[in-house]
């Protein structure tokens, strides 16, 4: 009596569950992805390693980057490390949250130094305030900052531009001089050094004049933090016990989403190329999968990743396996993404949806 092999008894029990299961997996026009041609004719399955990303002189191996969270509290150790961890062992980028703690301290130092975990050979920034950044300007103490940064062993730093989130902190900062001058002072005076600088928002995004400008700095990268992700100007509404900020709440809701961001940079590098100093770029702010960061980094005129942060806090805080499990689930999409998808061009998806 022949018995069935193992191979006929997966394939049957396949069959089986595509009947039982077909009704469920209907799907109709309005599911369909707008923003890829899928192209299976032309490729077989990717076997070789992503297309890498240089940033600040090292390549990151897949092109996803650790957006800036936390530190500064007890609780960010774990989190902290399990990402440093990650970020090592797939070859990612990592940014800092604000290290303006250590400017006063160093309680918590061991949050932030993270470089012996991470190895040399990834990318990894520190960040600090615009505020900061004007007042220790001011008191001609910037190089205090940089020595700052020289002990945690980054490549370079952030410079977080924030006016919504601090005006809606109960006790935020603020400052009075151009943050173009500032980000020129910095710039000219961490060159010296070797110190790579960058700049970012903090969930609102940012517009395009702000855009051009920036990308006329020899930055060494540019992050979004568009609309759509963690809004900082939001959560300083929650924070407050004290102010009622109903009546101007609508101010959390402006902002530029990472599209529109890319859009403009689009825009601006057609017609200026000639005047961009920006090295490459992260696009970050409510970038939700791989198929959406996959889409604008292969629209991006500029070397790009993409960066999250809430998607890998959550994990994070978890423990060291779900975060890994997490980067190998975008690892291997991004390699489905890159044999059988072709990204449409911005210009020809508008006009599509029009």
């Amino acid at each position: 009596m022949r018995t069935m092999s193992d191979d006929s008894i997966e394939i049957t029990q396949r069959k089986a569950d595509h009947v039982h299961l077909a009704s469920q997996a209907q799907v109709t026009d309005k599911d369909l992805n707008q923003y890829f041609d899928y192209e299976p004719a032309l490729s077989g399955f990717l076997k070789e390693d992503l297309p890498s990303v240089s940033i600040a002189g090292k390549n990151v191996k897949a092109p996803l980057w650790v957006s800036s969270m936390t530190g500064g509290t007890g609780e960010a150790a774990h989190i902290n490390k399990n990402l440093a961890i990650v970020c090592s062992e797939f070859g990612l980028g990592m940014g800092l949250g604000s290290c303006r703690p250590l400017l006063e301290s160093d309680e918590y130092f061991d949050d932030f130094a993270l470089r012996k975990i991470l190895g040399d050979d990834v990318p990894f920034f520190a960040n600090l305030g615009i505020a900061q950044v004007a007042s220790l300007i001011k008191e001609n103490k910037f190089q205090v900052f940089e020595e700052l940064c020289k002990r945690l062993e980054v490549d370079g730093y952030f410079i977080h531009l924030n006016p919504m989130q601090e005006w809606f902190q109960p006790g935020g900062d603020r400052w009075y001089e151009s943050p173009l001058d500032l980000v020129d002072e910095a710039l000219n005076s961490s060159s010296k050094i070797n110190l790579k600088v960058g700049v970012k928002e903090v969930g609102q995004g940012m517009g395009p004049k702000s855009l051009k400008e920036l990308l006329k700095r020899p930055l060494t990268t540019l992050e979004f933090a568009a609309f759509g992700g963690t809004n900082f100007s939001l959560l300083e509404t929650l924070r407050s016990q004290q102010s009622d900020f109903s009546a101007v709440e609508d101010l959390c809701y402006i902002g530029h989403n990472a599209e529109q961001m890319m859009s403009h940079i689009i825009d601006i590098y057609n017609n200026d190329k000639k005047n961009i100093k920006c090295e490459s770029l992260i696009v970050s702010g409510g970038i939700r999968s791989f198929l959406q960061g996959h889409y604008l980094t292969e629209n991006s005129p500029l070397p790009a990743v993409y960066g999250m942060a809430s998607p890998f806090l959550m994990r994070a805080s978890i423990g060291l396996e779900e975060t890994r499990e997490f980067v190998k689930q975008q690892i291997s999409g991004l390699k489905m993404a890159h044999s059988f998808l072709i990204p449409k061009k911005m210009n020809q998806l508008n006009k599509e949806r029009l």
